[in-house]
Parts: structure tokens; C-alpha cells; sequence
């Protein structure tokens, strides 16, 4: 299945593996690390992301938000999956 980025406009009290929180991008994103969530790069659902996210998914965004690090952080070249931004 495709995957395509989607911003995250929750607040910070707002439950970020709700898929209803997400919106698909229609252009690049500028974030990077920091710590709220900013964008992740998901199943293709249309205008949110397929339900549920991923087991992977929802690991990274917990680690991206625990280490304030864009997720995967290793290896270092690997597709990342989750960016933050401050």
C-alpha cells in the first residue's frame, strides 16, 4: 500500500494515534526535531491515514517524542518516519 505524509494538528493534550488528528500534505513539509509532533509518513488513507497506525508507527512517535529526535534515528541514513518541530 502507498504511504503519504500527514500533519499532525492536535494540540498537545490531543491523543496523537487518533488517525482523525492527521491530515494529508499536499506540499513538503519543513519540519525536523523539536518536541511536538509535526508530521508522519503513514498508509494512504485519503485524507487522514489508514486505522490504526502502525505498531511500528506509534513506536516512533513515542520515541521521537520521548528523545525530541526525528524517528528512526538509526541506522542513520533510514527512512524517517516521524518529524517533530519545536
Amino acid at each position: 500500500m502507498a504511504k503519504s505524509w500527514y500533519v499532525f494538528m492536535g494540540g498537545a493534550e490531543t491523543d496523537n494515534k487518533d488517525i482523525l488528528n492527521y491530515f494529508k500534505l499536499t506540499v513538503k513539509h519543513t519540519c525536523l526535531c523539536g518536541t511536538q509532533l509535526c508530521a508522519i509518513y503513514a498508509e494512504d488513507g485519503g485524507n487522514h491515514p489508514v486505522a490504526p497506525l502502525s505498531r511500528n508507527l506509534r513506536s516512533y512517535i513515542d520515541k521521537a517524542l520521548y528523545t525530541t529526535q526525528i524517528q528512526p534515528d538509526s541506522p542513520f541514513n533510514a527512512k524517517k518516519y516521524v518529524y517533530l518541530k519545536h
